[in-house]
């Protein structure tokens, strides 16, 4: 029996998010037990590309219990064939240039995107040419793709934006995030270098063996773009060793006095030969104080703090899962989280955020 009108609406309604997983890491696979507790949407297929998972049940490797079913696949084609998925929730790397092929696989068939990929969340700034190439093939192909997370896609980017809402002027904005990494996974304790000598720290930089925080040139430009300034440059400090001063440690890193607890690294918006925005980003293992905090100088004057500082593996998952609808129901093309509706949790059944006919 044909369906129409009104029944065909609480159809769309009535169904579930069909969600594929590109990238069954560390974080991919919290999102994917994120997306596993929510209702109103369901998880229908996996690409990794690691021997150690290709062939194996997702649920094997979240270590829940029990088999999903979903079989992790190194052949992207061949899932979003079989799927015909609404969306992609990919976590596979922070640099656009890698990702760049397996995000325009899924817009080929059509899919959205949500990712993680810190180039991504605003592409404009290092390489404007790709971005340009990726928002006219979603665009041709009727897809939306966004790069979010904690930061950059909310911290230092969506959150200071947001409370310049309530500035009749502003000045000159500065955005801080503190975080003691000994509360952080280990990859991330050894991504920032704690425990080198000052001498393998900066070898290690050198090498881009460890990486200073990726995404502080995209935040800034976000946060310009969205108040409509012309940046004149953006400069990024070098990455610099936190040194200990006294025995820190974490569950596994033991950080003498002298050697390097963790990074700092900082970046400043000029405009007109004078600074606008001012980003101040350190993590290390025994910080006194975590926090998050935005700065304004304008009319009237902002002083907002986060303490402890939002959680980077918690808010990076809940911002990608919370975003799906929104990314579901932009139109087609490359955004930004300046482009989308403000972050909200999405508390209900998924499904019934959907207002895009699927």
């Amino acid at each position: 029996m044909a369906i129409l009108g009104e029944e065909l609406d609480a159809v769309v309604k009535m169904a579930k998010v069909k969600a594929v997983l590109f990238g069954a890491g560390v974080i991919g696979c919290r999102v994917a037990k994120f997306i596993l507790e929510k209702e109103g949407i369901e998880l229908v297929g996996a690409i990794d590309v690691a021997p150690d998972k290709v062939g194996k049940d997702l649920g094997d490797i979240l270590g829940i219990g029990k088999r999903l079913g979903v079989v992790i696949s190194n052949n992207a084609d061949a899932v979003y064939r079989k799927t015909k998925p609404d969306i992609t929730v990919h976590t596979t790397s922070s640099f656009l240039k890698q990702v760049y092929p397996q995000i325009a696989k899924s817009l080929q068939y059509g899919v959205d995107v949500v990712s993680t990929c810190e180039e991504l969340s605003y592409p404009y700034f290092g390489d404007p040419a790709l971005a340009k190439k990726l928002d006219a093939l979603a665009k041709r192909k009727k897809a939306t793709v966004l790069g979010t997370g904690v930061n950059p896609g909310f911290v230092m980017d969506t959150l200071p934006i947001t409370l310049t809402g309530v500035c009749q002027k502003v000045e000159h904005i500065t955005v801080m995030r503190q975080m003691n990494a000994a509360t952080r996974r280990i990859p991330f304790q050894k991504k920032i270098g704690a425990g080198l000598t000052v001498e393998e720290f900066r070898e290690k930089i050198d090498k881009k063996l460890i990486t200073g925080h990726v995404g502080l040139e995209q935040s800034m430009s976000m946060i310009a773009d969205a108040l409509g300034w012309k940046l004149d440059k953006v400069e990024v400090g070098t990455v610099e060793p936190v040194i200990a001063k006294t025995p820190v440690q974490s569950d596994v890193i033991k950080v003498e006095p002298g050697r390097a607890s963790g990074t700092r690294q900082t970046a400043r918006g000029i405009m007109g030969g004078r600074e606008v925005i001012l980003f101040d980003f350190r993590a290390y293992i025994g910080a006194e104080e975590e926090f998050d905090s935005v700065t304004i100088d304008g009319v009237p004057p902002i002083n907002e703090k986060i303490s402890p500082c939002t959680h980077g593996d918690f808010a990076t998952i809940a911002m990608v899962v919370n975003s799906i609808p929104k990314v579901i129901n932009a139109p087609p093309g490359l955004m930004t989280m300046k482009d989308l509706p403000i972050p909200s949790a999405a508390v209900k059944n998924m499904a019934e955020y959907i207002k895009k006919k699927r």
